[in-house]
């Protein structure tokens, strides 16, 4: 099995238990999860690239201002996805959020006809509007628009296409996106402070804990997926564009 594949499907396992783990925050408003988690998340990979010895590859990303504002745009969308996320999950929309999930892969190939030029075969375009149908009636079924589901999906689906454009090493990447985001937590976290609403320093100790591992839960399926993102290869009998190009999704 492909390498890319692989890593996907490891992101994904992960990303499918992460509801249970949010659900342990229900008092805790969905902002100030976030700023913990990116901020956590910020600590967790420096310790990750120091270990790694490529702080030297930082410098590089900060005197690039091309590949700075590409983290940037992919960190702010992956926020986005985040703040969602948690939202949904701490209030009740647990259907709706995994129905952006199963929205999620229907938008990749979308998006990788679109911006990457993909020609999906035929084989393929049959598993796309099986999974079109499926998702269609989940949404029929669910009774309103799904707001929540269409904006997970299209965060996410539009960070993919920015990581995929990205050549970055996974972990100095995603260390590169949360210090883009990290002023804006931190801000968060002084504003709390100041208006006498932070919630988290009260938890009980062991939440607290498990609070602060969000920065471990969140960057370990972000470092498989963006393994996956530039690794995703077409199989070998897959055919070949006019530009020579393999013509599959992503």
């Amino acid at each position: 099995m492909n390498n890319g594949l692989i890593n996907a499907i490891i992101a994904y396992i992960m990303w499918g238990v992460l509801p249970l783990y949010w659900k342990l925050f229900d008092d805790v408003p969905a902002g100030e999860i976030l700023s913990h988690r990116v901020i956590w998340s910020f600590v967790f990979m420096g310790i990750l690239v120091a270990v790694q010895r490529r702080w030297g590859d930082m410098k590089r990303i900060a005197a690039s201002r091309s590949l700075l504002l590409s983290l940037a745009a992919s960190g702010l969308l992956i926020a986005a996805n985040w703040l969602i996320f948690i939202w949904a999950v701490n209030n009740g929309h647990v259907v709706e959020t995994s129905l952006g999930y199963y929205l999620n892969p229907l938008l990749n190939v979308l998006l990788a006809v679109v911006f990457l030029r993909e020609k999906p075969n035929r084989g393929q375009w049959l598993a796309i509007a099986i999974a079109g149908a499926a998702v269609l009636i989940i949404a029929i079924d669910y009774g309103r628009f799904p707001w929540v589901a269409i904006s997970l999906a299209v965060s996410f689906g539009l960070y993919g296409l920015a990581k995929k454009k990205i050549v970055q090493d996974a972990s100095v990447g995603l260390l590169a996106e949360t210090a883009v985001i990290l002023p804006v937590a931190l801000g968060y976290w002084i504003y709390l402070a100041a208006v006498g609403k932070t919630t988290a320093w009260t938890l009980p100790a062991p939440v607290f804990v498990e609070l602060l591992l969000s920065g471990v839960v969140t960057a370990l399926p972000l470092l498989f997926f963006a393994r996956a993102a530039p690794g995703w290869r077409c199989p070998r009998s897959a055919s070949y564009n006019t530009s020579g190009r393999r013509s599959c999704c992503y």
